[in-house]
């Protein structure tokens, strides 16, 4: 089973690499007992992300979440990779590919699957809904220090 590396790390930050996309077939998520997910990698904890989880997963052809699922608190973003595939969310399904964005509310009875001839493979990230404001918007600053390479 292929395991996350980590790059570099300081302080202020941590990088790691979970290989290539398609690298990520090669992870199994270990669920409990007798159940696992291939293909999928939670990269929170390795990264030791404080505001939300992200995950990286690959569905084979003809493969699928298998089950609805929802979320108490959280809502997510999948960004889709490569592939070509179907979404579904409340009992709506709709085509996603390479470049397709879906955000679903904690509520969004949620499942994907792959209908098409090659990998499917999706960044998803959660996080707590509600959470973001305006001022938020502004939080960046641009430093009046030159980037040095």
């Amino acid at each position: 089973m292929k395991q996350i590396e980590e790059i570099a790390s300081a302080k202020n930050f941590k990088a790691i690499s979970v290989g290539t996309l398609t690298d990520v077939s090669e992870y199994v998520l270990e669920m409990g007992p007798g159940i696992s997910i291939p293909g999928k990698v939670f990269c929170g904890s390795a990264l030791g992300t404080t505001g939300s989880e992200l995950s990286f997963q690959v569905f084979q052809p003809g493969t699928e979440t298998g089950f609805l699922h929802t979320h108490k608190n959280h809502e997510e973003l999948y960004f889709f990779l490569s592939g070509k595939g179907e979404f579904q969310v409340d009992g709506q399904t709709f085509a996603v590919q390479e470049g397709s964005v879906v955000r679903v509310s904690p509520a969004g009875k949620r499942s994907v699957r792959n209908n098409g001839t090659a990998p499917l493979v999706m960044l998803c990230v959660q996080y707590k809904a509600q959470t973001f404001t305006a001022e938020d918007a502004a939080d960046g600053n641009i430093l009046q220090e030159p980037v040095r390479w």
